[in-house]
C-alpha cells in the first residue's frame, strides 16, 4: 500500500488542491507562510507586532476567499506575496505611516546589497547593517520593497513582476533605480 506524501512535501499547489477540497488544510498554508510573509512586511514596514498580525490575518482571509480564481500557471508563492504587498500598501494609506527597514539584515544579504550597488567595502562590519537600516529608511517605498523583494527575500525577476504586478523589463529598470537611489543616499550621508 503506497504511504501519502507528508504535507510539508507537497507543492503550493498541491497543497491549494487539497484546500479546495477540504478547507481544513488551509492551516498548512497558513503555516508555511505566516513566518515568511510576517518577515517580509517587517522588512519593508516599521509597523508594529499588532499591525504584522493584523495584516497577515487580512492576507489569509484574502487568500482563503480567492483560492478558487488562484491562476495555477502563476507560482502561488508569487500570488501570496502580492496579496501580502497589496496589504501592505493599504495599511500604508490607511495610517499614513513612513517605512522604516528592520535592523535585523544578516551579513550576507547586506553584503549583496553592497557588492549591488559597488559601495566601497570601508564601512565598519558592525556598522554595515546600521548604515544600510538607514540609507533603507530614507528611500522611496517602491524603491526599499524592490530592493527588499530581489536581495532580502530573494525573489527571481519574473517572481518580482508577478508580485508587484509590473512587466520583467519594468522591474529591472526599477531596480536599477533603487541602487542608484540607495547609493546616492549613502554618498550623501556617509561620504
Amino acid at each position: 500500500m503506497a504511504q501519502k506524501p507528508k504535507i510539508e512535501n507537497l507543492t503550493d499547489e498541491k497543497l491549494v488542491k487539497l484546500t479546495l477540497k477540504d478547507q481544513n488544510f488551509f492551516v498548512y498554508i497558513i503555516n508555511r507562510y505566516e513566518g515568511k510573509l510576517a518577515a517580509y512586511i517587517r522588512r519593508i514596514s516599521n509597523f508594529s507586532k499588532e499591525d504584522i498580525e493584523d495584516i497577515l490575518q487580512d492576507v489569509f482571509i484574502k487568500v482563503y476567499r480567492n483560492l478558487n480564481g488562484f491562476d495555477v500557471s502563476l507560482k502561488f508563492s508569487s500570488w501570496i506575496y502580492r496579496i501580502t504587498h497589496n496589504e501592505v500598501i493599504s495599511r500604508y494609506r490607511k495610517t499614513k505611516k513612513i517605512a522604516k527597514m528592520s535592523q535585523e539584515i544578516n551579513d550576507e544579504i547586506l553584503d549583496k546589497i553592497v557588492d549591488e550597488v559597488d559601495i566601497e567595502k570601508d564601512i565598519d562590519g558592525k556598522q554595515v547593517g546600521k548604515t544600510i537600516g538607514q540609507v533603507m529608511n530614507e528611500m522611496d517605498l517602491k524603491y526599499k520593497e524592490i530592493l527588499v523583494l530581489r536581495f532580502i527575500e530573494e525573489k527571481s525577476y519574473k517572481e518580482i513582476s508577478d508580485i508587484l504586478r509590473k512587466p520583467e523589463g519594468t522591474v529591472a529598470t526599477m531596480i536599477n533605480r533603487a541602487k542608484k537611489q540607495f547609493k546616492k543616499i549613502y554618498e550623501q550621508r556617509f561620504k
